[in-house]
């Protein structure tokens, strides 16, 4: 294409301003639409983990089949027999991330996040230790135990007192800095290296500081923080670990050349050989998952972001057919020039060449406003996009996208520009010679732009379904009884790692109790572990005395922590019995003795609430209060705990599916978890005092996540809303988008047949039934748009399946609604088109052909 063409065609196009802006501003808003979800399908889909050799890790996950549970945590001895049955991984690695509290003299105490790792955790990954030093194995030898009391008597002789020797000096605990953490608190001075810092109750000393930019980018559902302040070795004797707590999340590297079928097979061995050693896991029906480490991140955001990259893609396609359809009536009043260049000896190949040089600066220069629209956008997805959206502050304009926009804009010129170009190109000189008038040129092509339109309608029509499906599923999200009333509610965290012996935890904790409730605006008080819609989780297996004889009727179920007054501060309605009192709560039993064994047999535990939902469950038909459910929370048998309280049904993880069932307990001492504060007034606006109020109580206090508790909620709705507010303003879009092609084909078409207008009007048709004519053509091409767009809708919209909640993929009230909408949004185009060509002037109209 030569140099004199894009010149030829920038002066065509300068000196049509109308058209050329109309278009620049159409193609832009299509490109730059395109352009920013693809940035945000580029960043979380597309890019490579910022790991070494991502392609080979997988993450291992444990599934209770028999009991509905998946992703479940590895036990310190199940890793251990990983490690050594898994030869087709080049290396295992484990995580486990926490809460805990840095106190430093001269600057207030601050809860940081930590995360025990295996000391082969960060090389396993590739990530890098920039000053100091990373783990070696020396880092994780396990603590030794605490000493056992000797006796030097024999059996049926007295026996001297007991001797208890020397406890073993602990190992020293060794930990490496973020960098991010490194530069906030310690301003990037390479001295801390080597220096001791204050964590928790002990010290750990400082051996190196991580590489920028190092995260854990686990799936929501493991509870990983993704940027841990502080990397600490994990002290664990694996050897003889424990089987039943379970807090280790695994990651392995595939040996060169190992397939993930052949790990898996590796791992289902070792599956069934755990469940012949240990009863609890055949009950389970205990295996081992293997899953790509980036397929699994995004698992459950990819059908979201997918789904909008089809939605833009439509948005670009109906842009597409608009600017088709200017080109075509643009050409169509050409045709006299096109067809005097032929006579002068012009060739097809030259016009064809001239009119894709217009289509391809209109495109390039689209892409370019198109590309500033997509920073624009960029920054709205990532205000709206919802927390668990993995590395989505990342996305940006990188060479990828910059290639995809630059590909957007070849595509789109090809598509609206070959069919205006190639009919342009064979113009009929004995008809465009014959006839004359701008009516007569408008009428070639009629039926083609008709066709656009009836494309886009179709398109924006499954745009405003997928729509009406989202508005319907938000609804229902919002309209859900999460069981709890989150407002005029304040949450936080607290630590004070001073504190030594439960009865001076327990003194404490009542202060703060007592100094939050005299706080003015604040009505009650309460805290629990975790809190509904936090975050966290915590399951425990229950069952009923048939799970004795067959432990395969063990259950698993949601396990909460709280105070007496938990109901009553989270307003979750008591349906039957009575709630927690003082008295409820356990108390400490004593260490087993050595050389006693341990009664296997269940015992009294306690007392137990559980919600409506379990009570449904387990206890059909008849009153659960008064009944006696077996539960595992701390030992390694079951034991009894009598149902005092039935209570409605908590949303604690999601509010888009069925929950696990839920246990509550009495919590064992005042504080635990997080805290909950019932205020009067708006809950943020008591953040302050309740900052300063607290830190009067002890320097080593640390406050964290002040925030109202709506947050949760908010969280919880946000995938919907965010899939929701973009598939809306696309449908918007396309629609508006539509309307406006809709409106250019019937004002040609009003030009077109102004002379046959004009003799009908001359000859006294009324003005309703010249009106009723422009009208009805824009309705018939629209119900033939939105047929086609029906039919694309019944297969489209099935892949929108995981994306709705309460709603079907096919729902006759959201087509029937639509249908409506659509049809007001045509006539509303052909108005304007159908009033100018009843309001003609007869004499005007003929003057004019």
């Amino acid at each position: 294409m030569a140099a004199k063409d894009l010149r030829y065609a920038l002066r065509t196009l300068s000196r049509s301003p109308g058209f050329t802006l109309t278009a620049l501003f159409t193609i832009a808003l299509g490109i730059g639409a395109s352009t920013a979800i693809f940035s945000v399908v580029n960043a979380v889909l597309l890019k490579s983990l910022p790991y070494a050799e991502p392609e080979r890790l997988v993450l291992l996950w444990g599934d209770l089949r028999n009991r509905n549970v998946r992703d479940f945590p590895t036990a310190p001895g199940d890793y251990n027999d990983i490690r050594a049955a898994g030869t087709q991984f080049q290396s295992l690695a484990a995580v486990s991330t926490f809460r805990q509290t840095l106190t430093a003299e001269g600057q207030p105490p601050e809860q940081i996040w930590g995360a025990q790792v295996t000391t082969n955790f960060l090389s396993l990954l590739g990530l890098r230790v920039i000053k100091g030093r990373d783990f070696v194995p020396d880092d994780g030898t396990p603590q030794p135990p605490p000493p056992t009391t000797q006796n030097a008597g024999q059996p049926g002789t007295a026996r001297p007192p007991a001797v208890q020797p020397p406890a073993p000096p602990p190992l020293p605990r060794n930990v490496i800095l973020a960098h991010g953490f490194w530069k906030r608190r310690y301003g990037g001075d390479s001295s801390i290296v080597g220096k001791s810092i204050r964590l928790g109750n002990g010290t750990a000393q400082v051996i190196g500081v991580l590489q920028p930019g190092a995260e854990l980018l686990w799936p929501p559902n493991a509870d990983i923080q993704r940027v841990p302040d502080v990397w600490d070795a994990m002290r664990v004797n694996f050897d003889s670990g424990s089987r039943i707590n379970v807090f280790l999340r695994v990651v392995g590297r595939l040996r060169p050349g190992a397939t993930l079928g052949a790990a898996q097979a590796q791992m289902d061995q070792l599956s069934a050989d755990l469940r012949q050693r240990f009863p609890i896991k055949q009950s389970s029906g205990f295996s081992i998952r293997l899953e790509p480490m980036q397929k699994d991140l995004v698992a459950e955001v990819r059908p979201a972001l997918l789904a909008l990259m089809g939605a833009v893609a439509f948005v670009l396609l109906i842009a597409c057919a608009n600017v088709a359809n200017l080109l075509l009536v643009r050409a169509a009043q050409r045709d006299r020039e096109l067809v005097v260049r032929v006579a002068l000896g012009g060739s097809q190949w030259a016009l064809v060449r001239q009119m894709m040089s217009e289509s391809l600066l209109l495109a390039g220069s689209g892409a370019a406003l198109g590309l500033l629209l997509s920073m624009l956008g960029i920054r709205l997805l990532k205000v709206l996009g919802p927390r668990d959206l993995p590395r989505l502050d990342t996305v940006g304009i990188d060479l990828a996208v910059l290639g995809f926009t630059i590909g957007a804009a070849l595509v789109s010129a090809l598509i609206f520009g070959i069919v205006p170009a190639v009919r342009a190109s064979r113009p009929d000189a004995a008809e465009v010679l014959r006839t004359s008038g701008r009516s007569a040129a408008l009428r070639a092509g009629r039926r083609l732009r008709n066709a656009v339109v009836v494309a886009e309608v179709a398109l924006s029509f499954v745009l405003l379904i997928g729509s009406g499906l989202m508005f319907r599923s938000f609804l229902a999200i919002v309209q859900t009884n999460p069981g709890f009333d989150p407002k005029g509610v304040l949450t936080f965290t607290l630590q004070n790692p001073g504190m030594r012996g439960r009865d001076e935890v327990q003194a404490f904790w009542g202060q703060v109790n007592d100094r939050l409730k005299a706080i003015p605006g604040v009505t009650a008080v309460t805290n629990g572990a975790p809190l509904p819609l936090d975050g966290q989780e915590s399951t425990l297996r229950y069952g009923t005395a048939e799970a004795l004889a067959d432990p395969n009727r063990y259950a698993q179920g949601q396990a909460f922590f709280v105070q007496p007054n938990y109901f009553e501060v989270l307003r979750t309605r008591l349906l039957s019995g009575r709630v927690f009192t003082d008295a409820d709560r356990p108390q400490p039993q004593p260490p087993p003795q050595a050389g006693v064994p341990v009664d296997s047999a269940p015992k009294l535990g306690g007392v137990v609430i559980i919600d409506e939902r379990l009570a449904a469950k387990v206890f059909p038909g008849q009153p659960a209060v008064g009944k006696r459910l077996l539960a595992r929370l701390g030992g390694p048998t079951p034991d009894w705990y009598d149902v005092i309280g039935v209570v409605a049904h908590q949303r604690h993880t999601t509010l888009t599916g069925d929950d696990r069932e839920s246990l509550y307990f009495p919590a064992p001492f005042a504080g635990i978890g997080r805290w909950a504060v019932r205020t009067s007034g708006d809950p943020e606006q008591l953040g302050n005092t309740v900052r300063t109020v607290l830190r009067q109580l002890g320097p080593n206090l640390a406050i964290a996540e002040l925030q109202p508790m709506q947050v949760f909620v908010d969280r919880a709705i946000a995938p919907t809303r965010f899939a929701l507010v973009l598939i809306g303003i696309f449908g918007i879009v396309a629609a508006i988008l539509s309307a406006v092609g809709l409106y250019g084909v019937l004002s040609s078409v009003v030009r077109s047949r102004s002379a046959e207008i004009g003799v009908r009007a001359a000859f006294g048709a009324p003005r309703g039934k010249i009106f009723q004519l422009v009208i009805g053509q824009g309705l018939r091409l629209s119900a033939l748009g939105i047929a086609v767009g029906l039919l694309g809708s019944l297969w489209l919209t099935q892949g929108m399946t995981k994306l709705l909640v309460g709603v079907k993929p096919i729902d006759p009230l959201t087509f029937s609604a639509m249908v409506v909408v659509f049809t007001a949004i045509a006539a509303a185009a052909s108005w304007l088109p159908a009033r100018r060509a009843a309001g003609l002037d007869p004499t005007v109209a003929l003057r004019e052909e």
